[in-house]
């Protein structure tokens, strides 16, 4: 430890002495999750034996990472067949979503959390041959433990906002200490690895998002055939992942649409779905009868409150049209692969920086379209719900510019084989 830079020492003896916290707040959020046999999983003690032969460990934080995540095992289980999986997440949606979705040879255990006890019965039973971090979650002692073990590592996926990059950038031998051995470092889009590379991380490039070869989000086929026979004929958009503020955008967007088209639904998808309380109130004091999915209501009024987790691909494959939100405040911007492999159109807001080259390439196959406001977003649905041949056409675009995406990933496994051979 005595070569570590302060702020990786100071974090080193923090989460030691913060260590028996974390494990019970971890531990306490899975047996709330009714999870109680895998809370040791968290603490490093696994539920399943390690396979024989070469295993590769990726990590996920959560459910989108996770499932960007599957396309890859599989396509480098069917590259090489002796290899074995394990995909770590760190939320029980995230284990809940890959349970039955996982690749052959491919195992789920919940992550450590980052001290030293649980990390040491993690690698001493699972003795990875190599480690893939998928997006941001990376942790110090993880990646130093890795390190002293001589494990090959990448970082896939990689996107670090300017802020981030900002702080980083006050700690660059920080950054240089953690990420230097990292083999492989590859970035969603061409800002990402810009930033790398001022903070000395040559080994960064841009290359394609796993999103968008993650492929269309699963869908429950009988639970899709009941709402297409609820809903019937009537028109119908979904606005999906708002956030505080943007519901009230959607809602009054789809007062003035319902002007012209009386029968037309909207499908409300919220981020957090714990805020549909307060949503549903905003919606009936806007004179918006709604139904929620949460209580088991069909969507028979104006809007359907659709506050439940994991049904994400649902809303896209029923919804001609996504207005996909976190991009109406300052949030970034969400995956607009999802909606696309869907075949939606897809329209969103001016607020989309952690999206930048995805939307802009997007826009530019015709399958996207930005709008500034309330005004404008009913403006665009109304364009799209008025001419059925402009709404194929974007739709299609959508669908086409997301599926040809699935050509780069034969290659960025074979960057990834190479990246996690080549020190053994």
């Amino acid at each position: 430890m005595s070569g570590a830079p302060l702020p990786v020492r100071l974090y080193s003896g923090l989460s030691a002495l913060l260590y028996p916290l974390f494990a019970r707040r971890e531990a306490g959020k899975l047996r709330t999750a009714g999870l109680e046999a895998r809370t040791g999983e968290r603490l490093g003690r696994a539920t399943a034996e390690r396979p024989d032969g070469r295993l590769v460990w990726l990590h996920a934080a959560s459910v989108g990472e996770s499932l960007s995540a599957l396309p890859l095992i599989r396509a480098l289980g069917q590259a090489h067949p002796g290899w074995s999986f394990l995909l770590t997440s760190g939320t029980a949606s995230s284990a809940a979503i890959v349970a039955d979705r996982l690749p052959p040879r491919t195992r789920h255990q919940f992550a450590p959390i980052d001290g030293r006890p649980a990390l040491r019965r993690f690698m001493a039973h699972w003795r990875p041959d190599a480690a893939v971090f998928i997006e941001s979650e990376l942790w110090p002692n993880m990646l130093r433990m890795l390190r002293a073990r001589g494990i090959p590592m990448a970082l896939l996926n990689a996107r670090i906002s300017d802020g981030t990059a900002r702080n980083w950038q006050r700690v660059p031998g920080t950054a240089r200490f953690l990420l230097g051995g990292v083999s492989m470092i590859h970035c969603q889009d061409r800002r990402t690895a810009g930033h790398f590379h001022a903070l000395g991380l040559t080994q960064a490039c841009a290359g394609v998002n796993l999103k968008a070869v993650a492929g269309p989000l699963p869908v429950d086929r009988a639970g899709l055939e009941r709402l297409r026979n609820a809903i019937g004929t009537r028109p119908l958009w979904v606005a999906s992942s708002t956030h505080p503020g943007e519901d009230e955008i959607v809602a009054q967007a789809h007062r003035a649409l319902l002007a012209d088209h009386p029968d037309l639904l909207l499908i409300l998808v919220p981020r957090h779905p714990e805020r549909a309380d307060g949503i549903e109130a905003m919606l009936r004091d806007a004179g918006l009868a709604t139904t929620r999915r949460s209580r088991g209501e069909a969507p028979g009024g104006a809007v359907y409150l659709a506050d439940t987790f994991g049904e994400t691909g649902l809303w896209y494959a029923l919804a001609p049209i996504v207005c996909l939100c976190g991009s109406f405040t300052p949030v970034g911007g969400h995956n607009p692969y999802e909606p696309a492999h869907a075949g939606a159109a897809v329209i969103h807001g001016p607020l989309y920086a952690n999206f930048t080259n995805a939307y802009a390439d997007f826009t530019a196959a015709g399958g996207a379209t930005e709008v500034a406001d309330a005004d404008a977003l009913a403006a665009t649905v109304a364009r799209l719900l008025a001419d059925p041949g402009l709404l194929a056409d974007e739709r299609a675009a959508a669908r086409a510019f997301a599926g040809n995406q699935s050509q780069a990933l034969d290659d960025l496994v074979r960057q990834l084989a190479d990246a996690l051979t080549s020190d053994r």
